[in-house]
């Protein structure tokens, strides 16, 4: 997100933007991120911002520049019988948005899917143009293009706290220092939280800790394999290379306290889970072999949207946070919406109205607007 939001910013022309990362740029939730990116999603909002997003990993190095590592393998939807009206009624408004979507009948599902067991789907959905692409090398181009477009990267920087004064942001705090700016862009993920709440903000936000496992494919697998959303079997699944599957899924993920200690492995339990589940959808991979696996953090609202918005009373502050596990494929859109946002005072590119921090609060929402500084603190 702050990699995406800094290329942005400085890519409209805003001067002394600075990202401030507390680690390495990718040692977060996002080079734990199995990096899929398909359009599915039953809300207009996300479903808009995943189809906007999905151009650009298409077409990265043109309008970016760089890699991203996209790889389009189409991904594939499974659903249950009590799932069919929703499936239905999100395929008809990604289709009204404009995405390439459509419901398959089990014929064609077991063409782009050989091998595939189809008789528990009441429907299956195909996005032709979806696939996945390289987390952490889609950060780093980012970056590379933010640095030669001006922008400042300090690593090791965690932002500790910020200087508000007269109620507009004054600077931003780190153990190197202050920086005077005029805004302050927080994308901290798990870290937004406790961030913020020293100043009176409270945010929605519940940290857990996901799995993935990776598993060697059998030799009679076959040479292609889409990506997939498996609605009945809890999980979900890519490619990665020709030769292993990544699955993750299987659990809303245990709640972590501090997200700077938690296990990077997934469990023993975990592993036999969800490669009981793979089975159930492709049963050749129950002669598959377990390679590796991780684990990372996903910070949750309570609706599963996340929060993008400036925050009442607080002139220059905005919050990008919340993503609940859909954050990596929705980067692109976000870092030009939170430019918008910041330069123009309004989203023009996608509504993002519904994703206001007042949603979880009572009272109006926040209407204030105001110009961009000299610098901006991501």
């Amino acid at each position: 997100m702050g990699c995406s939001i800094a290329y942005n910013l400085a890519a409209r022309g805003m001067p002394g933007v600075l990202l401030l990362e507390r680690e390495v740029l990718g040692s977060g939730s996002t080079g734990r991120s199995t990096a899929s990116v398909h359009t599915h999603y039953s809300t207009e909002v996300l479903a808009r911002m995943a189809w906007h997003s999905l151009q650009v990993f298409r077409n990265f190095d043109d309008l970016v520049g760089g890699q991203c590592g996209f790889t389009e393998t189409g991904h594939l939807v499974f659903a249950g019988e009590g799932d069919c009206d929703q499936v239905g009624a999100s395929v008809a408004l990604q289709q009204e948005a404009g995405i390439e979507t459509s419901i398959i009948n089990r014929q064609d599902a077991a063409e782009i899917a050989p091998g595939f067991h189809l008789d528990d789907c009441a429907a299956i959905v195909y996005e032709p143009l979806s696939g996945h692409a390289d987390a952490s090398g889609t950060a780093l181009a980012y970056a590379s293009r933010a640095r030669q477009l001006g922008v400042t990267i300090e690593l090791r920087s965690p932002a500790t706290g910020l200087e508000i004064t007269g109620g507009k942001i004054a600077a931003v705090v780190t153990g190197k220092g202050r920086t005077s700016t005029e805004r302050v862009i927080v994308a901290a993920g798990p870290w937004s939280r406790d961030l913020l709440a020293q100043y009176g903000i409270s945010l929605p936000l519940k940290v857990t800790r996901h799995q993935v496992a990776a598993f060697r494919r059998p030799s009679l697998s076959p040479s292609s394999l889409p990506g997939a959303s498996d609605m009945v079997n809890q999980i979900y699944f890519r490619p990665e290379g020709a030769g292993m599957v990544l699955v993750g899924g299987g659990g809303p993920g245990d709640t972590v306290e501090d997200p700077a200690l938690y296990g990077h492995r997934p469990t023993q339990g975990f592993i036999e889970s969800v490669w009981t589940r793979l089975a159930k959808r492709i049963p050749m991979m129950e002669k598959a072999e377990y390679a590796t696996g991780f684990a990372g953090l996903y910070t949750s609202t309570p609706d599963r949207h996340p929060v993008m918005d400036r925050v009442a009373g607080i002139e220059g502050l905005y919050l990008c946070t919340g993503f609940s596990g859909h954050g990596f494929k929705l980067a692109p859109a976000v870092g030009a919406i939170m430019t918008e946002l910041v330069l123009d005072g309004r989203a023009s590119t996608i509504d993002i109205s519904p994703l206001r921090l007042s949603r979880f609060q009572p009272g109006p929402g926040n209407q204030n607007t105001s110009s961009y500084g000299a610098n901006v603190v991501v």
